[in-house]
């Protein structure tokens, strides 16, 4: 087994690398909160180092999050080699959801969804059939979410971008009214329920290190899992879009004490309150078998499986005991599975896994 952090990182994403500066990006950006004034609006600064900026109007709260898909483009685009399918619809899933589920963990609904299209060339856009999946996948997102698409950006990146490729992102901006409906974690508390909302398998985190492990296989994305079911089409399943659940946990008043989207750093993002909590699990979920094959074709060990994917789990909810039954039966309703995981208790800043006897320690996530 390899160090922890360590596979990772030689795969081309090295945390360790790209926390400090946007530690530092934040730090900077922190000293034009004051230009918000000009409009009559005020920064609210604890949003600052969440998945989603908060500032506040007269009326309510408004959020934003900007996000890319990653690379999960390039398995469709070696899967579509094998099938002839072209999976850009599920791909556009991907992409809305890695900017939704950011927006709603501070209690915002989204409003305008917008994309972002960036190509190495002009030809990539004659490929009527990809192209269209895409804005056919993007709109159905959007209606999924009761999200309007307001528009985007389409720039042709000569020599930034390689030509039969697409970098696909985008940002939302949400509305938070009431004011109560706000969630940043300030609320949390010693005997909290952690509620796990399951994922639809690796959603679009872990991607590269996924790519350079298909280098190695014979049959690349062709290869069969044990369920006879292709690598490369059990990767594209779609991200989850969990905005429907918060809808209706936000519209029935269930006291939401804090929110996370498990997508990069896995379930280290579990802990990333600035409250110094430990967040015991003690119910976890059997991670999806594309999780089991990655880890046997790696040879890495759990601990690095659990810091950097999201292994069966794609979104927590923090709650009072006493209504954790309640998450779990409102995402049932919406055909999602939910359980009581763990609890938040009071020690130092760590995510301890009971069953894997792992422990992820304050200092392994450095987001703020």
């Amino acid at each position: 087994m390899k160090k922890a952090g360590q596979i990772y990182a030689d795969a081309g994403v090295d945390y360790s690398k790209m926390d400090p500066i946007k530690i530092l990006a934040q730090k900077n950006a922190k000293k034009t909160a004051k230009n918000l004034s000009s409009f009559g609006m005020h920064e609210v600064g604890a949003s600052r180092g969440e998945s989603a900026y908060v500032w506040e109007e007269p009326s309510s709260y408004r959020a934003l999050v900007v996000e890319g898909l990653g690379t999960k483009n390039l398995v469709a685009d070696a899967t579509r080699k094998i099938t002839g399918k072209t999976y850009y619809d599920q791909i556009a899933q991907d992409a809305v959801a890695m900017i939704v589920n950011d927006l709603i963990v501070v209690g915002a609904l989204p409003q305008v969804v917008n994309a972002y299209f960036a190509i190495g060339d002009s030809g990539w856009m004659s490929d009527e059939q990809r192209a269209k999946d895409l804005i056919n996948g993007w709109t159905a997102a959007c209606n999924a979410i009761g999200a309007t698409w307001g528009g985007g950006e389409t720039p042709t990146l000569k020599g930034v971008i390689e030509p039969e490729t697409i970098d696909l992102g985008g940002a939302a901006i949400g509305i938070i009214k009431p004011k109560s409906r706000l969630v940043l974690g300030d609320k949390l508390a010693d005997g909290d329920a952690i509620v796990l909302v399951e994922s639809s398998g690796i959603h679009a985190n872990g991607i590269t290190l996924v790519r350079k492990m298909v280098e190695a296989l014979p049959n690349g994305y062709g290869t069969k899992l044990p369920d006879g079911k292709l690598l490369g089409e059990t990767l594209l399943k779609p991200s989850h879009l969990y905005v429907s659940l918060v809808g209706d946990l936000l519209k029935a008043k269930i006291d939401m004490h804090y929110m996370v989207n498990i997508t990069g750093h896995g379930w280290r993002k579990i802990m990333r309150a600035t409250k110094d909590f430990t967040y015991v699990l003690s119910d976890i979920p059997k991670p999806q078998i594309e999780f089991e094959f990655i880890q046997k074709q790696l040879g890495i060990d759990s601990s690095e499986m659990y810091a950097n994917f999201n292994m069966g789990a794609g979104f927590a909810i923090y709650v009072p005991e006493k209504q954790a039954q309640k998450v779990v039966v409102a995402a049932a309703k919406l055909h999602l599975k939910a359980w009581v995981a763990g609890q938040v208790k009071k020690g130092p800043k760590q995510v301890i896994i009971e069953p894997l006897d792992i422990t992820f320690a304050a200092d392994s996530l450095e987001v703020r």
